[in-house]
């Protein structure tokens, strides 16, 4: 199982592509392509169906599309900014993440 440095629920930047500049949150990380989904980005149009056993109207509906695992970066709860990802272990002896900007663990 591959491991990455961007986890659910983080609040990431897109650094590349079209949506470049954009904050959203990780809803899903797709291991098996590096991809994750990101709240808000990389939308695009998608026809769908009426469902009447779950009572889903069909129509065009905007649905996000996976993004590379590359073209994000974590943004650091307190800076505020984009950053790269560190690894230490904590006084109690657990793994946990830090911000290479302000030191400070995420």
């Amino acid at each position: 199982m591959k491991h990455y440095r961007i986890h659910k629920d983080d609040k990431v930047m897109v650094i590349a592509g079209k949506d470049e500049g954009k904050i959203g949150k990780v809803l899903k990380i797709l291991r098996k392509t590096d991809r994750i989904l990101v709240e808000k980005v990389n939308v695009a149009k998608r026809n769908v169906k009426p469902n009447p056993y779950k009572r889903e109207p069909g129509g065009i509906v905007d649905k996000e599309m996976p993004i590379h695992v590359s073209n994000v970066m974590v943004v650091c709860p307190h800076c505020a900014k984009p950053t790269r990802i560190g690894f230490k272990v904590a006084d109690d002896g657990k793994k946990v993440r830090f911000c290479k900007k302000c030191e400070k663990t995420i």
